[in-house]
């Protein structure tokens, strides 16, 4: 349920921060400029996580581009539970 609901809110994220482009919301300047601004770092901070988590990304059983894109936008919300359940198993 932790990961759901994290997932969740990553999404409410970068929806708002994707809406603030293309219609106004009924937000102000500040609150959409800093949920922009946490949208960013979040991709920042995930695309680093790609790079020094590969092996861990690299356990999805689909394809690894699908499992990259996953981790952008989820970060360890996505690839945890795959290295938890590699690492039970042993």
């Amino acid at each position: 349920m932790f990961y759901f609901l994290n997932k969740v809110l990553l999404l409410a994220i970068y929806g708002v921060a994707l809406g603030s482009y293309a219609a106004p919301l009924p937000l102000s300047a500040d609150v959409i400029h800093g949920v922009r601004i946490v949208a960013a770092v979040l991709l920042a901070a995930h695309l680093l996580e790609v790079v020094f988590c590969f092996r861990k990304v690299a356990l999805h059983k689909g394809p690894l581009l699908d499992s990259v894109l996953l981790t952008l936008l989820f970060g360890f919300l996505h690839w945890k539970p795959m290295a938890d359940a590699v690492r039970r198993a042993r």
